[in-house]
């Protein structure tokens, strides 16, 4: 028995196809071994002790080559391999791009147009793994086994069926919502480079409206032609390909307008590195640098895959480009985080500040708590020496430190002098120097506004 004849119909219609007629009165009636897709070809029902046999589907290769089962076997085990391949790049890539995304989210001195630009990426990356996992999931779960109640076993599948085709279009519309940020990224440094006037915040809405509107565009129309014309399985196989096109072809021309502006950029950066007079040696390692850090920002690999197409491509070649499309694209956002939030010098330098202000609130609590009992009641100790009163209200992320109003020069703030017999000169020279390295005066962002970190301390005759 095979299903040859049936192999275009609905996954859901191989509930529907008679069981097997017995030829033997040995076997009890009902036992038989159940259909099943294997997520490449149906089997049908079989009798006990037989072998059900089914022709190599079109879609796979040797199909036509009348090759034996062994050849379908190894590429069925080079599929599993690849399998576990994307699936644990798409999940590192998942994981790093959540922890950046946080990142870039979480401090405000990072919030910028530049920066707005790279969280809707990592977001599309993050969007594209949970759906392919998703979808993954979904084609490979197994199906619940229904006896007789063959009404409810049809709306049980319709229902997973249904389900299934859902998570298929939102993996379609989450990859080409990834490609067209990539292509974002790519406008924007564009413009940033060659444009003259370049106001940045007045481009970002149509920003927004390339990386999440156009994939509407075409992931609507086919999803109409798949369900009037092509309404089989999950969506998963393309037999017509013409169909397939619909969603290929915004996606090449993002590609190759990302790759036309690659190579703009790389012009533009020989240009400007041949007008510094640099060192050869410096130029080659420069241009490399940006270069490669350009590769994965903009998805200029994905030309490659563009040019070799899976359906162009047999055997050895075919899995060759398989690999290398699926390697790329699983761990492409894992290297994106890394290049653009984890090994970036602006978001190094906030995460060290923010675990440098953790440590010295803490070390402050604890001297706190060690001379509390010394503490002078009556006041802090502070007194401000200049003509303008100290003024509380600080601009945004001052904390709940002391801010003055653009102070003169000759402004000096001193602590008034308590002698208490539990501190010692070198332990209030220690502290005091401890606090000037990590903070003591600093001046943010152009503001007229000196944030003071202070503590009340014997002994602190002199002036800061």
């Amino acid at each position: 028995m095979n299903c040859e004849a049936n192999r275009h119909i609905p996954l859901s219609s191989l509930n529907t196809l008679p069981k097997p007629k017995y030829s033997s009165f040995i076997f009890s009636p009902g036992l038989f071994c159940r259909r099943m897709f294997d997520m490449y070809a149906c089997w049908t029902d079989g009798m006990p002790n037989t072998t059900v046999k089914v022709p190599c589907p079109w879609y796979l290769p040797w199909h036509d080559q009348g090759t034996g089962y062994l050849s379908l076997l190894f590429y069925m085990l080079i599929l599993a391999y690849f399998r576990v391949m994307y699936t644990v790049g798409y999940s590192l890539s998942l994981a790093s791009l959540s922890l950046a995304l946080i990142i870039l989210l979480l401090f405000r001195k990072l919030r910028c147009t530049r920066n707005y630009i790279h969280t809707n990426l990592f977001a599309s990356f993050i969007l594209r793994a949970v759906s392919i996992l998703t979808r993954d999931a979904l084609l490979t779960r197994e199906t619940p086994e229904f006896r007789d109640n063959s009404d409810l076993s049809n709306v049980l599948s319709d229902q997973a069926l249904s389900g299934c085709r859902i998570a298929q279009v939102l993996m379609q519309y989450c990859v080409g919502a990834n490609y067209f940020w990539l292509l974002v990224e790519g406008l924007y440094l564009h413009n940033l480079l060659v444009l003259m006037v370049f106001s940045e915040n007045s481009y970002f809405c149509g920003y927004l409206a390339i990386g999440w509107g156009t994939p509407v565009l075409f992931v609507v129309p086919w999803i109409v032609m798949r369900y009037l014309y092509e309404n089989t399985r999950c969506w998963e196989i393309n037999e017509n390909m013409a169909y397939w096109w619909i969603i290929r072809t915004p996606i090449l021309l993002a590609i190759l307008v990302n790759f036309f502006i690659f190579i703009r950029i790389i012009k533009i950066l020989i240009s400007k590195l041949k007008a510094h007079q640099m060192r050869y040696t410096d130029y080659k390692f420069r241009l490399a640098k940006s270069t490669l850090t350009l590769i994965p920002l903009l998805g200029i690999h994905e030309v490659v895959f563009a040019v070799m197409t899976e359906e162009q491509t047999e055997g050895v070649l075919r899995n060759i480009n398989l690999f290398f499309e699926l390697f790329f694209n699983s761990f492409q956002g894992f290297l994106v985080a890394i290049l653009y939030c984890f090994v970036n010098k602006e978001v190094q330098s906030e995460i060290k500040k923010k675990w440098q202000r953790w440590r010295l609130g803490i070390s402050m609590l604890d001297d706190q708590r060690n001379t509390g009992s010394h503490t002078p009641q009556g006041g802090s100790g502070l007194q401000c020496q200049h003509d303008h009163s100290c003024q509380p209200d600080c601009p945004e992320g001052s904390g709940g430190h002391l801010c003055l109003d653009a102070p003169p020069p000759s402004t000096q703030l001193s602590l008034q002098q308590h002698h208490h017999p539990g501190f010692t000169d070198t332990s209030v020279i220690k502290i005091r120097m401890n606090l000037f390295l990590n903070y003591g005066m600093e001046r943010k962002n152009n503001n007229n506004c000196y944030f003071l970190f202070y503590t009340s301390l014997p002994h602190f005759g002199q002036h800061w």
